[in-house]
């Protein structure tokens, strides 16, 4: 099984991290071309569903797409991200930006047109090709040497509209071209402004084209700021809402609340908010490169069981199909009972209904092509596709996680990502645990004059007071136990089951840092430890 892979796993270990990446890649390939697209070919797979994938498509870098309503901020976002501009950049409060731009790494500032740009071997876009010149002459690449832009590729695409507006053909089917976008990218951000809250028709229809991405979908209410909080939470419930109608999934999204752009914030009172919220967003971007293979894997998996119940569906209609006469009536009868024979083959070969492509789109599809020149079904290519899920997928994601543990962590450096990694603007600098961090005097002393007058109520005995008196003190927090038992741990610096007043005030000064909602340290940082026991306390390395 996968001998090919152990073969090149020893010399992975001694040619390094970009040798593991392409065993990876070369292995996807490998399990697309030999078990999958024979299977696709076969029933005509890429006119239905999605053209065949091509090395550009295993060995891209992760890529993010931004779609939304214009004016929400999708390409002030790339801005933000990036900390700088790019060729074909457009800002402006009425739709901008009407092309889906491809912004890339490269190492010198410039733009590729469309057609040029489905013709480059090396880009993952040339299946772009076949919706016309309406489409290329509305697409390009944008490249720059961007930092951010060697870990992760970025799609803008054009604001969608409302109202008459969107009554307006592109000339291209816009949905068709989103949904081939979301296939391949890693990830997919919706953009809303915290003041356009309404989901326009064809904005809800290009969400509809994400169906089966939804693991892909993050949400982002841009210029928060620019509400109060009173209002931010109206607008937060009034989102999730109008999201519930248009995205069927039980599970809620992930909305990522803040202002994303380099702006002073016009409303301050949800400043701590928008910064976890942006550092939430940011570890999520930032851990794309290494869940990339992953990513790659599932993907393949899903096209695989598409593909798979794809050839059901196609030959179940050949075997129905009459020899001679009554094609075309038996042809309608059996788009209208389409949905019949969903359940039918779901039975059959206990298959999920979630496996299966969407009914109407199916039967309008159907209705194009003759019926009779369908294949029987051909148990070899589905025994592949069993097989390759069965037991190769395992092999492979053994192997990922072997590269996953071996290789450096694979971070999005550059840009924002950068501007709050060190130093006092990091998240969580000088707050909860590590304040006083940066000061000579103990950050407890300030309130140890209270703690104190506590202490000397809990009978000492030699300056010290027992666990048991301590408990009493420390439970009025109504703190649960397993936090007070880590709080006393910390607090006990001596280890003797007893606290002297410097260590009751550290355990009151930890209780306080809980229930303002930070977390606790595993271990008693430095500037916490009490100034009669830093001579005792271990060094740190």
């Amino acid at each position: 099984m996968f001998s090919w892979m152990g073969r090149q796993a020893g010399g992975r270990e001694r040619a390094g991290g970009a040798d593991a990446v392409q065993t990876v890649t070369g292995g996807l390939r490998s399990l697309y071309l030999r078990k999958v697209l024979p299977l696709e070919e076969a029933y005509r797979f890429h006119e239905f569903h999605s053209p065949a994938l091509e090395d550009a498509d295993f060995e891209n870098k992760p890529m993010i797409l931004l779609v939304g309503q214009y004016s929400t901020g999708k390409t002030t976002f790339i801005r933000y991200l990036l900390e700088q501009d790019f060729p074909g950049m457009r800002i402006g409060p009425e739709p901008t930006t009407d092309s889906f731009i491809a912004v890339m790494y490269g190492e010198t500032e410039g733009s590729t047109p469309g057609n040029a740009l489905v013709v480059d071997p090396k880009k993952p876009f040339r299946k772009l090709s076949r919706f016309g010149n309406a489409f290329l002459n509305r697409f390009m690449c944008s490249q720059l040497p961007n930092q951010v832009l060697k870990s992760i590729s970025i799609i803008d695409s054009p604001g969608i509209l409302s109202g008459e507006k969107q009554r307006i053909s592109r000339g291209y089917d816009f949905c068709q071209v989103l949904q081939w976008f979301a296939e391949r990218v890693d990830r997919i951000i919706l953009l809303f402004d915290a003041h356009k809250l309404d989901i326009s028709d064809e904005f809800s229809e290009a969400i509809k084209a994400f169906r089966g991405q939804d693991d892909k979908i993050r949400v982002v209410l841009n210029k928060a700021d620019q509400v109060d909080t009173q209002q931010l939470m109206r607008v937060y419930g009034a989102l999730m809402w109008s999201l519930g109608k248009v995205i069927n999934t039980p599970e809620v999204l992930r909305v990522y609340i803040g202002s994303f752009w380099a702006q002073p914030l016009q409303n301050t009172d949800n400043r701590r908010l928008f910064e976890a919220e942006a550092q939430d967003l940011f570890r999520d971007i930032q851990s794309l490169p290494q869940k990339a293979a992953v990513r790659k894997l599932n993907d393949l998996i899903k096209r695989a069981r598409l593909a798979k119940v794809h050839a059901y569906i196609i030959s179940h209609l050949k075997k129905e199909m009459p020899s001679m006469f009554g094609k075309e009536n038996k042809k309608r009868e059996l788009i209208s009972r389409l949905p019949e024979i969903y359940l039918q083959l779901q039975r059959e070969y206990q298959i999920s209904a979630g496996d299966f492509p969407e009914v109407k789109a199916m039967q309008e599809q159907l209705e194009n092509y003759d019926f009779t020149r369908f294949h029987s079904l051909k148990p070899k290519l589905i025994e592949a596709v069993d097989n390759m899920l069965s037991s190769k997928i395992s092999s492979l994601m053994n192997l990922i996680s072997q590269e996953e543990s071996s290789m450096p962590t694979q971070l999005v450096q550059g840009g924002a990502f950068d501007g709050t990694t060190e130093g006092p603007f990091n998240q969580g600098y000088g707050e909860g645990a590590k304040e006083g961090a940066d000061e000579e005097e103990w950050v407890v002393a300030k309130d140890k004059p209270v703690y104190d007058e506590l202490f000397y109520t809990l009978s000492p005995v030699n300056g010290k007071i027992s666990g048991v008196n301590a408990k009493k003190e420390m439970v009025t927090s109504k703190l649960p136990n397993s936090v007070l038992g880590k709080i006393w741990k910390l607090a006990d610096c001596d280890c003797d089951g007893m606290l002297d007043e410097e260590e009751f005030a550290l355990a009151k000064h930890l209780i306080k840092i809980k229930l303002d909602g930070y977390e606790l340290p595993n271990s008693l940082p430095p500037h916490l430890v009490p100034p009669s026991h830093r001579k005792s306390m271990p060094k740190a390395d």
